[in-house]
């Protein structure tokens, strides 16, 4: 596309092998993003990885935890250092559990907490420094309906979403003034591994697929060059109640 305002940026993407996190990959990919690929599995990164390369994009792999400041920092230099810039965060990578409340371990609320929140929040703390230079500076949180509402047997996953959101809104009024933009992109049920968990109780039908999220945040980006800004986007599976 000639005058594509999203080819040649650099977008990190983290949780890059679920589900949603693979089809923003190959969605970015598609409009000749460089697209880093952060999750813990190598085998999978390796196969993200050529994808972008057969949509369209450039890639760089990146494999570990972020939940580990060393390996944050790591990841946003050498994004830096290969593409010469970082223009995009995408917070994608989270943890979901189904347990009655009385249930959830110590050791279960502390791993969904440090990577549905903590993570993404110093990611986006540490990557300031080189928004603030992109002149295309944007934050895009991926959250859940969760945040806004509570289900049974989803009390930490709900509390981290709720968390997430709140956190976003406060970061968007501190630096929408350094052009830097912070999205929030809400799903309901969307067809991945992750829905067998949180919601055994759907069925496949009527479900929103990971293609969906991503053309959500696509169109995100795609409104950079407007002066609307869209804060969240909250969608659903069409076989639900609207504004339920």
């Amino acid at each position: 596309m000639s005058g594509d305002i999203l080819k040649g940026k650099t977008a990190i993407v983290t949780g890059a092998t679920g589900g949603i996190g693979r089809s923003i990959c190959t969605k970015l990919a598609s409009r000749g993003l460089n697209v880093v690929v952060v999750g813990r599995n190598e085998a999978k990164l390796d196969e993200i990885a050529t994808s972008v390369i057969e949509y369209g994009g450039k890639s760089l792999k990146m494999a570990g935890d972020i939940t580990e400041t060393k390996f944050v920092d790591r990841l946003l230099k050498e994004s830096e250092d290969t593409f010469e810039k970082i223009d995009i965060i995408i917070n994608c990578a989270g943890q979901a559990h189904h347990d009655d409340f009385g249930d959830v371990t110590e050791e279960l609320y502390d791993r969904i907490m440090e990577t549905n929140v903590r993570a993404a929040y110093f990611i986006c703390q540490k990557a300031l420094p080189y928004l603030r230079k992109s002149g295309f500076g944007t934050i895009i949180n991926v959250a859940s309906v969760v945040g806004h509402k509570g289900y049974p047997q989803q009390s930490v996953y709900s509390a981290s979403k709720h968390a997430l959101i709140g956190w976003s809104k406060s970061l968007a009024n501190e630096i929408y003034q350094d052009d830097i933009r912070v999205h929030v992109v809400s799903p309901g049920g969307v067809y991945t591994d992750m829905i067998a968990l949180t919601r055994p109780d759907l069925s496949e039908e009527g479900m929103p697929r990971p293609e969906d999220c991503a053309d959500v945040i696509e169109f995100l980006l795609d409104m950079r060059k407007t002066n609307a800004v869209i804060d969240e986007i909250e969608f659903h599976r069409k076989n639900k109640a609207p504004f339920a």
